[in-house]
């Protein structure tokens, strides 16, 4: 039996890839449901969400060091700033889940698809595509008809304005823990948990004081909502960024950025299916105009691949994730702005 060429291979690393970021883009969608049902308030649900993830973190972080090294000191102000945004990410995302429903924040957080390429504009003079420019007022215009902004609001949101301006600020804070934490993947894309554990630290830290100033921690709930909590923490956080990661490392930007777009679809289906939301017309309209806009913005023209050749070192935390082998990859190169920021996301040409 001949040896499976660069091609086959790559092609069977990438469909791998794309299954795992499908997959986080899944748990991610679950956590405005398990918000819910837990029926805390924001500060707590931001806080515990971190806080017991990292009982899972930890021990995980730890293993990756003894097998692949200390991260990079200079990468760690790094993590801690964007566990920074993050933490306030969470804060501002669960009130946003409380006024105006988990289905319709898991949508509202996605303006992040736009404020990531602006970032990339302001930090790293990355240019903006023409479609970005384009699909921006759609954006904007589907995020109100979302919220309830325009047309009112059919669910049961009492504060349908000031939940859509949390899930629009949760949504640029969210983008900026994104532009943050690619920056560290990339340049140390052995270490796949410690970034991630040490962000979540970081956001526990946040949330806590951020709640506690506003006294929005209670510790004192039912049992039935810390096991919701447990469920938020390991599922909507842990199992969520670490799959995410890992299947960024070797795909491009654009294509990293379509598959996230599977959050706010099926934020919708779970609220309806679990928790009985149902948006009026004009917000499942709104949020339709949403997923088309970011889905244009995002997408880009194939470009033809480079026969150039990378090595990829893998020394993963789960055997399953990726092969323990060097493995020459063909990828393609995203230059002048397109997707994102452009180029594959976590790749260290050695």
């Amino acid at each position: 039996m001949s040896a499976p060429t660069s091609d086959a291979i790559h092609a069977a690393t990438t469909g791998r890839s794309a299954v795992l970021v499908a997959a986080g883009a899944a748990a991610l969608s679950l956590s405005a449901t398990f918000v819910k049902l837990a029926d805390v308030t924001a500060g707590t649900a931001a806080f515990l969400r971190c806080a017991i993830a990292l009982f899972a973190l930890v021990p995980l972080a730890v293993r990756e060091a003894r097998r692949s090294g200390a991260m990079p000191a200079n990468l760690y102000p790094i993590a801690i700033m964007a566990g920074v945004f993050l933490g306030a990410d969470y804060i501002m995302w669960t009130g946003s889940i409380l006024d105006v429903g988990a289905s319709i924040a898991t949508v509202l957080i996605n303006v992040q698809v736009i404020v990531l390429p602006v970032l990339g504009l302001v930090v790293d003079r990355t240019s903006i595509s023409r479609r970005f420019m384009f699909a921006a007022p759609c954006m904007l215009l589907g995020v109100a008809m979302a919220g309830g902004v325009i047309g009112g609001s059919g669910s049961a949101a009492d504060h349908a304005v000031r939940g859509s301006l949390l899930g629009i600020a949760a949504g640029v804070a969210y983008a900026v823990y994104l532009f943050l934490n690619r920056r560290s993947v990339q340049r140390s894309p052995r270490h796949l948990v410690i970034p991630v554990c040490v962000s979540t630290a970081s956001a526990a830290v946040t949330a806590g004081i951020i709640g506690a100033a506003m006294d929005d921690i209670n510790l004192s709930i039912t049992a039935a909502s810390w096991g919701w909590m447990v469920a938020l923490a390991m599922i909507g956080q842990v199992a969520a960024w670490l799959v995410i990661s890992a299947g960024s490392r070797s795909l491009r930007i654009d294509t990293v950025a379509a598959l996230l777009l599977c959050q706010p679809v099926l934020g919708i289906v779970f609220g309806y299916l679990v928790l009985t939301e149902t948006p009026s017309a004009v917000q499942i309209f709104g949020s339709a105009v949403v997923v088309a806009a970011v889905w244009s913005a995002t997408r880009c023209p194939a470009a033809p691949l480079r026969a150039e050749t990378t090595r990829i070192s893998v020394d993963p935390v789960f055997p399953l994730l990726e092969p323990r082998q060097h493995v020459d990859q063909i990828l393609g190169d995203d230059r002048g702005g397109r997707g994102f920021a452009g180029g594959v996301t976590g790749v260290e040409r050695e």
